[in-house]
């Protein structure tokens, strides 16, 4: 296949429809008639020989032929948008549209405060954040970064670890005084406590409760009737006095301070939990992407 500007112009108008998640607002943007966006489809489709695109009359998706190739072009057009837009300015410049897939509970707690002096300081760049609780199709759903707590997942995405959060077994002071304060682990399967159990999104089942000690884990299988999914409402539950939790010290470390909720356990204080950034190529990443990534990493540092 002859690699000229027919080639390029079809990769520009195939990250347009990701981009917008269709062809009419592609050709909006581009602006180009909905049959010039589709020709440019058609031919870059025959020139590659695969089929890009799932269409109905509802919906267009990438195929997985098609999510493959756009992993590859997706950091390499970036790349071409911003040498062209920094040409002779003697400096990369952090400017364009930035899609960002984050966790809702970092998004509430860190990045909410901080976002403004963030913005002000890159007047060029446009953040479009998105807080859910799965990383989902990344390149599918047209997302230039991701940011996630837990362990990587197999997949073809880069993952870039940022940083270790401890986590932490807390109940209110007053559940512990009418509860008492468990000595050891196993004692938390004891009718003594209710423990309220939190939901891992990767996999839908409920976090394991560990305990680090010395490079060993000790699991145990405590009761309780709660399972939740939402950072909040484990807050609500907390600090209502329901029952016991684990979570990162990351969102209670205001609580903490507070005194509104008490660690226990703490003879058993190494297990930590991840952070990781998440993006499609091994290629370098975009100024954009890497400011955002500086920004993430100095409010967790």
């Amino acid at each position: 296949m002859a690699f000229d500007e027919r080639v390029v112009n079809g990769m520009r108008v195939l990250a347009a429809i990701v981009d917008a998640g269709s062809f009419v607002r592609a050709g909006e943007a581009l602006e180009m008639s909905q049959s010039g966006v589709s020709r440019a489809i058609a031919k870059l489709e025959a020139r590659i020989n695969i089929r890009l695109f799932d269409r109905t009359t509802r919906k267009v998706s990438l195929t997985d032929e098609g999510r493959r190739f756009y992993a590859q072009i997706g950091p390499l057009l970036a790349g071409l948008e911003e040498a062209v837009a920094s040409a002779g300015e003697g400096a990369v410049v952090v400017r364009g549209r930035l899609r960002v897939n984050i966790e809702p509970l970092l998004a509430r707690l860190l990045l909410g405060p901080k976002l403004g002096a963030f913005l002000k300081r890159h007047p060029e760049l446009d953040l479009d954040l998105v807080a859910r609780d799965q990383l989902g199709d990344m390149v599918g759903d047209g997302f230039d970064l991701a940011i996630r707590f837990g362990d990587p997942q197999s997949s073809s995405l880069i993952a870039r670890k940022l940083m270790d959060t401890r986590v932490l077994t807390v109940a209110t002071p007053a559940y512990l005084r009418r509860h008492g304060v468990p000595k050891k682990p196993s004692d938390l399967e004891s009718e003594d406590h209710t423990c309220i159990h939190f939901r891992n999104p990767a996999t839908g089942r409920p976090y394991d409760w560990e305990f680090h000690r010395g490079g060993k884990t000790t699991v145990v299988n405590p009761r309780g009737q709660l399972t939740l999914n939402d950072a909040g409402t484990m807050e609500s539950v907390l600090l209502a006095g329901y029952g016991l939790a684990q979570v990162i010290d990351l969102a209670v470390e205001p609580l903490l301070r507070s005194g509104a909720l008490t660690p226990v356990l703490t003879a058993w204080p190494d297990e930590r939990f991840p952070m990781y950034a998440y993006y499609p190529s091994r290629y370098h990443p975009p100024a954009k992407t890497l400011a955002f990534l500086e920004f993430i990493t100095s409010l967790t540092g």
